[in-house]
């Protein structure tokens, strides 16, 4: 089953691509490499999820941010080449959390993310991955993510 069938199945409505609120595009495409600028997770009404991991936002806050981010990049990822069909694998993901100094659970935090891509892309959807603390994200999101693609020649 296709990428695209998958998100269907799944019920998945992607939200409208983000839009880059910097100097930046959302994505860029070298040979069969897609690299993908950081997404943050914005809900449909365009409002986005804030707050520190282990102070304001529980693990399970912080895992359902991460899922939205995920869905924004699905978005944007189609935006910038046209169809998720093109996506042949996760190569990596950047997972940046929001996190009091305290809190050391960011990769179940991102698992939110990287569950999502699984659902969608099954086995190609797992690759190489990073969860970290931050100290702060832009404007207070609670998660931001970047991550390489593999592309279908």
């Amino acid at each position: 089953m296709s990428a695209e069938q998958r998100v269907k199945e799944l019920g998945l409505d992607l939200p409208p691509a983000p839009k880059p609120v910097g100097t930046y595009v959302g994505g860029v495409r070298t040979g069969n490499l897609l690299f993908m600028s950081g997404c943050g997770p914005r809900r449909k009404d365009g409002s986005a999820i804030t707050g520190k991991l282990g102070e304001t936002l529980t693990i399970e806050q912080g895992y359902e941010a991460a899922r939205h981010t995920g869905l924004n990049m699905l978005a944007n990822i189609r935006a910038t080449i046209g169809s998720l069909d093109k996506v042949k694998r996760v190569v990596k993901t950047l997972g940046m959390v929001n996190a009091a100094p305290h809190f050391n659970d960011s990769p179940k935090v991102i698992n939110g993310f990287s569950d999502l891509f699984v659902e969608v892309f099954g086995e190609a959807g797992k690759g190489a991955r990073s969860a970290v603390g931050m100290a702060m994200l832009p404007s207070q999101i609670a998660v931001e993510v970047e991550m390489i693609l593999e592309l279908e020649d």
